[in-house]
């Protein structure tokens, strides 16, 4: 008879195996390497997931319960002007703490428009924010069923995020917000 399940060797394994993915990426991710960066075996890691998909799929998972905990502690304002609330929401995400996050985002987005089998709720990441974007942004929107303010804002801030997180340049991509806030401000 097989050795019975450890949750918290699961836990702490996905805990662990998650910070490697927000450092390394999973691009070309082996479980070889991984493994051993884990301190464990690929043996483990399978008796542990299952399959590398399902690896994944639980290191992405956590990695968006994280990203979702952050979220959680930095409401958008509602107060001030639209092009106040947007600076703070561009300060917010494109903070270096988050690029880890940003950056996973992006590769898994990409790897989706190539295996979108793989990410069935790709969709679901690019209209989670409307609801938060809409209200933020209520008074530059054509009504209360506006999704193209949130379209068009997350967009902005998605295009900005690549861009410094390709670039490095804070400099150029603070300006190019600050410049679409002038733009949404006149809205």
């Amino acid at each position: 008879m097989g050795r019975p399940a450890d949750p918290d060797r699961r836990d702490r394994t996905l805990a662990r195996a998650t910070d490697y993915v927000l450092a390394h990426g999973l691009a070309g991710l082996s479980l070889r390497p991984l493994a051993a960066a884990l301190d464990t075996s690929p043996r483990m890691l399978l008796y542990d997931f299952g399959s590398k998909q399902e690896l994944v799929a639980a290191v992405l998972a956590e990695a968006r319960r994280r990203g979702a905990l952050r979220l959680a502690g930095h409401q958008p304002p509602r107060t001030g002007s639209a092009q106040e609330r947007l600076r703070d929401i561009w300060a917010w995400i494109s903070a270096d703490e988050r690029a880890p996050f940003v950056r996973l985002f992006f590769e898994v987005h990409a790897d989706g428009l190539v295996h979108p089998e793989a990410y069935p709720d790709q969709g679901q990441a690019i209209t989670d924010w409307f609801g938060t974007l809409g209200a933020t942004f209520r008074d530059v929107s054509t009504g209360p069923d506006d999704v193209v303010t949130p379209t068009l804002v997350m967009a902005v801030i998605r295009g900005l995020l690549f861009d410094l997180t390709t670039t490095g340049d804070r400099e150029r991509t603070d300006h190019a917000l600050d410049r679409f806030a002038e733009l949404l401000g006149r809205a």
